[in-house]
């Protein structure tokens, strides 16, 4: 099976090259590579343009956009401009950071279960932080997740999900319009990814309300939202985020923002999203 990557990158010449470096010692190399330089201000173009001699599957795609980082929006403006300048010549399509070192077996192993079910719609491993100089799992999600950072997907369930969003909740839209379509996701615990920024490191004041408008665009509904923010407020260790994704919540339902889903997807969603909770509880 061919793969095809896209890695939006904004300001990332310390960790491109890492990221790279572990791309082309891939047991099994991607057919082509897109580093989409987002804006930068450093030697990220330089660094990949380096690779790129040796490597001529990989290519650069320089983009303009707000130096800003706001969740979602940006890097998924910058996949898809990558994106864009792909065939449809294969037979995953994938989209990664700039700041990730995979071990080298990592896309044979993603390709095996691709293989090993036509229903498997999307395939991921899992991230690792440093801690004190010990690799150990970033703990943000449930382990069926796959998280933004690192997804891989079938082309045939890339282009029913209608791609990714480029919102806030792309990386959870894209899995529950696979599950609204009957497609398999995979989670691979033996794939470890060494994340070398932790989730969530730049993200500025303006973004903190942004989660709350996610769950709202996702269609979630207010208890959902409530149960879904309680949850994440925990995990991240900060219990006074919840007012924030609340807030953002009311303030999206308030300003009519437009859902990521129809209103008949956005009904699954509910329904899929009480079935798991009702599961935890009993």
């Amino acid at each position: 099976m061919k793969y095809y990557i896209v890695i939006p990158a904004h300001n990332e010449q310390d960790l491109i090259g890492l990221t790279l470096q572990s791309l082309v010692s891939q047991t099994v190399l991607p057919s082509k590579v897109v580093v989409v330089n987002d804006n930068s201000t450093d030697k990220t173009e330089e660094v990949v343009l380096g690779f790129a001699k040796e490597n001529p599957y990989i290519s650069v795609v320089n983009k303009t956009s707000d130096a800003i980082h706001m969740p979602g929006s940006k890097v998924i403006q910058a996949f898809q401009k990558g994106f864009e300048t792909l065939d449809s010549n294969y037979d995953i399509i994938v989209k990664i950071d700039g700041d990730l070192i995979f071990p080298p077996n990592y896309f044979e192993t993603i390709i095996k279960h691709f293989e090993s079910d036509p229903r498997v719609g999307m395939a991921g491993g899992f991230c690792y932080i440093d801690k004190n100089g010990e690799w150990i799992l970033e703990n943000l999600t449930d382990k069926d997740h796959i998280r933004g950072a690192l997804k891989a997907y079938r082309a045939a369930t890339f282009q029913q999900i209608g791609g990714l969003r480029p919102a806030m909740g792309w990386d959870t839209v894209d899995e529950l319009l696979c599950k609204y379509y009957d497609w398999k996701i995979v989670t691979d615990e033996s794939l470890h990814v060494k994340h070398l920024k932790p989730t969530g490191a730049n993200y500025n004041k303006t973004a903190r309300y942004k989660q709350g408008e996610a769950f709202y665009t996702l269609g979630y509904g207010f208890w959902i939202t409530s149960i879904a923010s309680a949850k994440l407020a925990m995990m991240k260790k900060k219990p006074f985020l919840f007012l924030d994704y609340i807030r953002g919540f009311w303030k999206a339902k308030k300003a009519k923002t437009p859902l990521l889903v129809t209103p008949e997807q956005a009904k699954f969603i509910r329904n899929y999203r009480f079935q798991k909770m009702k599961q935890k509880l009993f």
